[in-house]
Parts: C-alpha cells; sequence; structure tokens
C-alpha cells in the first residue's frame, strides 16, 4: 500500500508518521485491494481542546473510501479515523 501524508501548516514528526503508517498497515487484514491511503492532518482553528483533525482517503476497488475526524491529539484523530475506515472496509467486503 502506498501511503502518503500531507502535515498543512505545520510539521508532523517522524514518529507520528511511524504512528500513522503502522495503523495503516494493520487495514490490510481487512482488505487486500487496498492501494494508497491519503492522510491530510491539520490543526483546526482556534486552539481550543479536540482541534486536531485527521482525514483520510483510501483507494479501493469500487470507490475511495473517506472519513475525517478530530480528537485532542492526532493519535486520537487518526485511531477515529482508522476504527470508522474498518467498518467501512468490512461493509466493502459483503457487497
Amino acid at each position: 500500500m502506498d501511503i502518503r501524508i500531507q502535515a498543512l501548516h505545520f510539521d508532523a514528526s517522524l514518529q507520528l508518521k511511524e504512528f500513522i503508517h503502522k495503523k495503516l498497515e494493520k487495514l490490510n487484514r481487512f482488505a487486500d485491494d487496498i492501494q494508497r491511503a491519503e492522510v491530510v492532518l491539520k490543526v483546526v482553528k482556534p486552539e481550543v481542546s479536540n482541534n486536531k483533525e485527521a482525514s483520510v482517503k483510501l483507494q479501493v476497488g469500487g470507490p475511495d473510501l473517506f472519513v475525517e475526524k478530530t480528537g485532542n491529539s492526532f493519535e486520537e484523530a487518526v485511531d477515529l479515523c482508522i476504527d470508522a475506515l474498518k467498518r467501512k472496509l468490512e461493509k466493502h467486503k459483503e457487497q
């Protein structure tokens, strides 16, 4: 799977990028036709809690799957995205 990570208006740490790669690789257990994952990270203004936003677009056989979640940290937002994508991939597999 080709994984692209884009951080808007900040530099994502190597640790955060490795975390995202590790989480996305686990999605291969749910579908074997994932070609690409595009991750966009951004901080929502104003600076309040729950202002880290992550969106993930997966290219699979058929229509692309897209989720967008916010959390107190990018790790939390990515975890929420992964959970939502697991459910979408299970539905996709059933079709």
